[in-house]
């Protein structure tokens, strides 16, 4: 059987509402994001739709040398790679169109973190925080990673699970450079 890896992003950015979550987990990391690629550039999650407007969030593709996390230069991320069959990618793949398809439709599921901090689920129809939307989009992929109502998933839930393998921790920012880096050096590797 093939396989393919993904990757789950968990971050902390600094802002105020990763701080909040921060002071209510007493956690590391407050944020997750699922990627295609290992240079993140294929990465999903659930958060601001504008860098500068907390308020408005909704379904985002995010870029890790840009939008929100430029405003947050001192991210701390930990960046863990998963096996998935090609079945299962394909499915993703199909899973996450639809929401690019309709990414209009969707909205932050505010009461959603609220609820969840007291064990009580709540699904609202195209509403989603981050954990959430990466543990249904995992689930509806018929990968199981995480054995909780996606209503009630947190971050720091994805570390619990032995598939998945650490390969980076560490500032966002360096990531990012160290990603180019390689890729130039590819590249260069390439040409000549």
């Amino acid at each position: 059987m093939k396989e393919r890896n993904i990757y789950i992003l968990l971050s902390h950015s600094g802002s105020m509402f990763s701080k909040a979550i921060n002071i209510c987990t007493r956690e590391p990391y407050t944020h997750v994001s699922i990627a295609l690629d290992r240079n993140l550039h294929e990465l999903y999650s659930f958060g601001r739709i504008k860098p500068y407007n907390p308020v408005i969030g909704g379904f985002v593709q995010e870029d890790i040398s840009g939008g929100t996390y430029k405003r947050f230069p001192k991210t701390r991320c930990a960046l863990y790679s998963l096996k998935i069959t090609n079945r299962q990618y394909r499915q993703l793949k199909r899973e996450l169109n639809k929401f690019k398809k309709e990414s209009d439709k969707y909205g932050y599921n505010l009461i959603g973190v609220v609820t969840a901090a007291f064990n009580y689920p709540i699904h609202r129809e195209y509403r989603y925080f981050c954990s959430q939307f990466v543990s249904e989009l995992l689930q509806k992929s018929g990968i199981n990673l995480i054995d909780k109502n996606p209503s009630l998933t947190a971050p720091m839930d994805f570390i619990c699970s032995d598939e998945l393998e650490c390969i980076y921790e560490g500032y966002l920012r360096t990531y990012s450079v160290e990603t180019n880096n390689n890729i130039l050096m590819e590249l260069s590797n390439n040409i000549t």
